[in-house]
């Protein structure tokens, strides 16, 4: 299989993961039902559920009202090996906001509970931080996939099975980090291969990544790296606001910093930008944080 033809199988598993059934057995909720990513870890990415849960909401909602924030909680670990139910509560119908809740459950228990607000596009006051200056292009850097020689194989065939191309203007961190210990990086992302032009499809794919390399700017601050025997990193909260339409099979600057890490927690923030410099999204996020004392 050529490269173009496996980034186009993995973009349309994404899709095919996102792309959620709606049961026919109906309560005082809406119910959806998920796939899942297969993960060598055996958790789900929580990403996925995070992309599922708003893409549930958003089928309860006419195409005009869009997304424009959510707080979610990881509740428990999902098992990657398991689809997801998602249960939508209408919470609010308003003449220009609505609210949804969404509870994804496994084996009956709930693994992740998020509220998100929704709103008709509208005229009012407009600005926005602007995007970083001196930037490389992404062209001007390496795939991650091709700066990990010597990773586990696991770990390797996740980084290039995986819909999305990043590349760490810093450097990544999965088997060293022995660049500057600072609290920030800047990541540019894209999926591999064209996406539809529905910006539900668009906002829920951005949401899925948008979990993926946050959590870097606290480890960096330490010089601490993914592959650190006896490293525990886990994702408690994760907050999202999408500011502006966006394509995330452009390339997109994901801008991160952590204001604050203590007792076993981390936090980190992100800005993204579309390549033109226009700010699409700001996510902040919570991790735990467990490092040996050895190092």
């Amino acid at each position: 299989m050529s490269a173009e033809s496996r980034a186009q199988a993995s973009v349309d598993h994404l899709l095919d993961v996102l792309d959620l059934d709606e049961s026919s057995a109906r309560t005082t909720e809406d119910i959806f039902t998920g796939r899942s990513h297969d993960m060598p870890t055996g958790r789900i990415y929580g990403g996925q559920v995070l992309g599922q849960s708003l893409l549930a909401a958003e089928r309860t909602l006419s195409a005009g009202r869009a997304a424009h924030s959510m707080h979610g909680y990881f509740l428990r670990p999902g098992d990657s090996t398991q689809g997801v139910t998602i249960a939508i509560d209408r919470i609010h119908d308003g003449r220009s906001f609505s609210t949804r809740r969404a509870q994804a459950y496994q084996n009956g228990v709930p693994i992740f509970s998020m509220i998100a607000s929704f709103q008709d596009e509208a005229p009012g006051l407009e600005h926005a931080a602007p995007m970083p200056a001196g930037i490389p292009q992404p062209e001007d850097l390496t795939s991650d996939e091709l700066l990990v020689d010597g990773a586990e194989p696991s770990a390797l065939r996740t980084l290039t099975d995986r819909p999305v191309d990043t590349r760490h203007v810093e450097g990544p961190i999965y088997l060293e980090a022995d660049g500057a210990q600072v609290a920030q990086q800047a990541v540019w992302m894209r999926l591999r291969a064209p996406m539809p032009d529905d910006q539900r499809l668009h906002r829920a794919a951005l949401a899925y990544l948008s979990d993926m390399t946050i959590q870097e700017s606290i480890l960096r601050a330490h010089g601490v790296h993914w592959a650190t025997p006896g490293l525990k990193v886990a994702s408690l909260d994760h907050a999202m606001w999408w500011h502006r339409p966006a394509r995330v099979d452009e390339w997109m600057l994901y801008v991160q910093e952590s204001p604050n890490a203590r007792g076993g927690r981390g936090l980190a923030t992100g800005r993204v930008y579309t390549r033109e410099g226009v700010l699409a999204a700001s996510v902040t996020q919570e991790i735990m944080i467990r490092v040996p004392e050895a190092r």
